[in-house]
C-alpha cells in the first residue's frame, strides 16, 4: 500500500516519460475530483500482421490503442512459402511510416490460414517459417505470436464487431477458403491440437453414391468452384460468365441465373451454419470472408437455420477484410500488457517459446 504522495510522484514521473497519460476525470456526487490514467505512447507498440493468400495486411498500434501505421501488399502468384519471405517486407514498410518512434516493440502477431498448435506440426511450410520467426526475434527483440486467421477475425468482430454484445459467438468465414472460429466470454477456444473450427474438414458429400473426400467442403464452398459452377449453368443469352464473385453478386438483381446461383450457395453456407449450430449451440453467428460478409447471402443463411436447428441469431460481419489484422493487433494487445503486468500471456503458439516474464522491461 502507497501512501498518496509516494504515488502522486510515480506517476508525475511516468506521465513525464510518456509512460503512463490522463485519459479522463472522474467526478462523484461528494468528495475530490480524480484523474484517470492510461497507458502513455511511449510504452510500447505491438504489430499485428495477416499473412493471408492473396495479401499481407499488417498494422502498428500503441499499447494506448492508437493507430501508428498500416501497410497492405497484394499477393499475386506467390507460393506459400514465398510469402513468409514477405512478412519481413511488410514490417520494415510498417516501421518506416512513424520512424520507428523511440519506443519498445512489445509483440508482434501473425495470423496465418493455417492449423496454429504449439508445435506447428501440423503445418505447411514450418521449416520456411521458422527461419523468419527467428530473424524477427533477433532483429526486433520481441515475442513473434502465430494464431489462426480465421481465430484472430472472430476476435476482432468479437471485440469491435457485430459481436460486441454478446457472449459466446461463432464466426464463419465463407470466401477462397472455409473456416469457423469459436469466441466465449472473450477468449479463442482452440481444441486439443489448435484444430477447432476447421469446418473445411468436415466429411462431406454424405451420400449412398459417393465418399466423402478430403476438404471437399472447403473445395465445394470455396470462390473458384462457386464460379466454376457458374460458368457451367451460365446461359449464353446472359454474356459471359461472371469472373469474380464481386461480378456473380452484382448480377443477381438482373440476371435469373446470378440469383438461383446465390441462391443455391446461401442454402450451402445455412446446411453448413446449421451443423455448427448443432455441435455448439452458440448465441450468434457472425458470417465474413469474401464471400459470407455479403448481405445478399444472409436471408438464405437464415431461412435454412431456422428450417434445421434452434433459433439462433445470424449476421454479417462489420469489419469486412479488416477483421483478421484488427484481431491479430489484439492479440499481440493482449499478450503484451499481460506480460507488462506479470502474468501469463495466453497464445497458440510463441516465439521463442521459452520467453520468461522478466525479459520484457519498460
Amino acid at each position: 500500500m502507497f501512501s498518496k504522495p509516494t504515488m502522486s510522484a510515480a506517476v508525475s514521473e511516468l506521465e513525464r516519460y510518456d509512460l503512463l497519460a490522463p485519459i479522463g476525470i472522474n467526478r462523484g456526487s461528494i468528495g475530490r475530483t480524480s484523474v484517470t490514467y492510461g497507458l502513455g505512447p511511449k510504452a510500447g507498440f505491438v504489430i499485428g500482421l495477416d499473412c493471408g493468400t492473396t495479401h499481407i495486411n499488417a498494422v502498428a498500434r500503441g499499447l494506448d490503442r492508437t493507430t501508428l501505421g498500416a501497410v497492405e501488399m497484394p499477393l499475386v502468384a506467390v507460393r506459400a512459402d514465398e510469402r513468409f519471405l514477405l512478412i519481413e517486407d511488410a514490417i520494415a514498410r510498417l516501421l518506416l511510416q512513424f520512424g520507428r518512434r523511440p519506443m519498445p516493440l512489445r509483440a508482434l502477431a501473425i495470423a496465418l490460414p493455417n492449423i496454429i498448435s504449439t508445435s506447428l506440426e501440423r503445418m505447411s511450410g514450418r521449416d520456411s517459417l521458422m527461419p523468419v520467426l527467428e530473424r524477427l526475434q533477433s532483429t526486433y527483440s520481441a515475442p513473434v505470436l502465430l494464431e489462426n486467421n480465421v481465430n484472430c477475425a472472430a476476435l476482432a468482430e468479437y471485440h469491435e464487431g457485430s459481436a460486441k454484445a454478446h457472449s459466446f459467438v461463432i464466426y464463419m468465414q465463407i470466401g477462397v477458403k472455409t473456416g469457423m472460429g469459436i469466441v466465449l466470454d472473450g477468449r479463442l477456444f482452440r481444441g486439443f491440437q489448435g484444430g477447432a473450427g476447421e469446418i473445411g474438414h468436415l466429411p462431406f458429400p454424405w451420400s449412398e453414391h459417393e465418399q466423402p473426400k478430403w476438404q471437399h467442403v472447403e473445395t465445394y464452398m470455396g470462390s473458384a468452384a462457386l464460379l466454376e459452377r457458374a460458368a457451367a449453368r451460365w446461359p449464353v443469352g446472359e454474356g459471359a460468365p461472371p469472373k469474380s464473385t464481386g461480378e456473380l453478386f452484382d448480377r443477381v438483381e438482373q440476371s435469373p441465373t446470378a440469383h438461383a446461383i446465390v441462391e443455391q450457395h446461401a442454402r450451402d453456407v445455412g446446411n453448413l451454419a446449421a451443423a455448427c449450430v448443432s455441435v455448439l449451440d452458440p448465441q450468434l453467428i457472425v458470417l465474413g470472408g469474401g464471400i459470407g460478409q455479403n448481405p445478399q447471402l444472409l436471408p438464405g443463411v437464415r431461412d435454412v437455420v431456422k428450417e434445421l436447428c434452434w433459433p439462433v441469431e445470424v449476421v454479417n460481419g462489420q469489419l469486412s477484410n479488416q477483421a483478421t489484422v484488427l484481431g491479430a493487433v489484439r492479440l499481440a494487445i493482449d499478450f503484451a500488457m499481460a506480460r507488462l503486468l506479470g502474468e501469463e500471456g495466453k497464445t497458440a503458439f510463441l516465439y521463442p517459446s521459452a520467453l520468461a516474464v522478466n525479459q520484457i522491461s519498460i
